[in-house]
């Protein structure tokens, strides 16, 4: 077997033992939030610090196209999913609850293993790059459904400036650039760490599958599986080539955009009291679908 399909077989068992493992009642949903509390706060940032920290950020300039490119390809994919739906006549809270599942992927719960995974550390310094446009597009969203639909833009700003990933974002970019040592009993803490992230990830995936959204929302979750899943990377891959991106910064990109729908969109259906069902439904659903679109897509590459 490659990479590839090392990586994907993998990953496809770390979610089944957490489905099984919510099966024989190990683990439950209510385990979900402190899981998932674990991986935000503490494992992902490690992850993300470490390896912009020991990066090698000379090609800094052409990285930072990325999370361009990932705003760009949500954006026409939101607009096309935007003029269909309309065709429907959804109510408007209902077309959000699903405009917010196309533009936003899974760029790091999903992104992030799945890169490293197949392209190694490399692969994940451009996964982080293309994971910017995540907060970028959350935050642009947040402030058009407070308009929509009332709200708070504090809050919005709040969560974007208190979430810890971009913290270690900045904070590896810039003791990297500088040259400020960590010291070795910190470095080998965050690389410890780090290392746990994607095994709870993966089990806190199996743990949220739900099967019963598939009867509820059958419809729209085949339309935001056919546009999140397959669509928006081939957006992508049109910009990618128009901008003469190759190896790495190419491969990275697709894959990134290829990825389901991000739980940062259920944020917002909640928040903003969408139809956040109906949005639970779709991003679980398209979830596992992608573990057999996503082979494809990068075979394809």
């Amino acid at each position: 077997m490659n990479a590839i399909e090392i990586t994907i077989l993998s990953i496809i068992l770390m979610i089944a033992l957490g489905y099984i493992l919510k099966r024989m009642d190990f683990l439950s949903v209510g385990d979900v939030d402190s899981l998932n509390n674990i991986v935000i706060y503490i494992l992902l940032p490690s992850m993300v610090f470490s390896a912009l920290y020991s990066a090698d950020l000379s090609l800094i300039s052409t990285l930072g196209i990325l999370p361009f490119v990932m705003i760009a390809s949500s954006f026409i994919t939101g607009i096309v999913s935007y003029l269909i739906l309309r065709q429907f006549n959804f109510s408007d809270k209902k077309l959000w609850s699903i405009l917010v599942t196309v533009m936003i992927a899974n760029t790091a719960f999903m992104g992030y293993p799945i890169n490293i995974g197949i392209l190694g550390t490399e692969g994940l310094i451009r996964a982080i790059f293309c994971d910017i446009s995540t907060l970028c597009v959350f935050l642009i969203l947040s402030f058009v459904l407070v308009l929509k639909f009332g709200g708070s833009t504090k809050n919005a700003i709040k969560k974007i400036v208190l979430f810890p990933s971009l913290w270690a974002i900045i904070l590896g970019i810039l003791l990297n650039l500088a040259n400020i040592p960590i010291g070795p009993v910190l470095e080998n803490s965050l690389n410890y760490l780090g290392e746990g992230a994607i095994p709870l990830i993966m089990l806190s995936l199996g743990v949220s599958i739900d099967f019963s959204g598939l009867k509820r929302s059958k419809s729209v979750i085949f339309f935001t599986s056919v546009m999140k899943l397959a669509f928006f990377p081939f957006v992508a891959f049109l910009i990618v080539s128009f901008l003469g991106l190759t190896g790495l910064e190419h491969n990275v990109t697709i894959i990134e955009a290829a990825m389901p729908s991000g739980m940062m969109s259920l944020i917002l259906s909640i928040a903003y009291k969408l139809d956040f069902e109906l949005t639970s439904d779709c991003i679980l659903i398209n979830t596992v679908i992608s573990l057999f679109t996503l082979p494809l897509i990068i075979m394809l590459m």
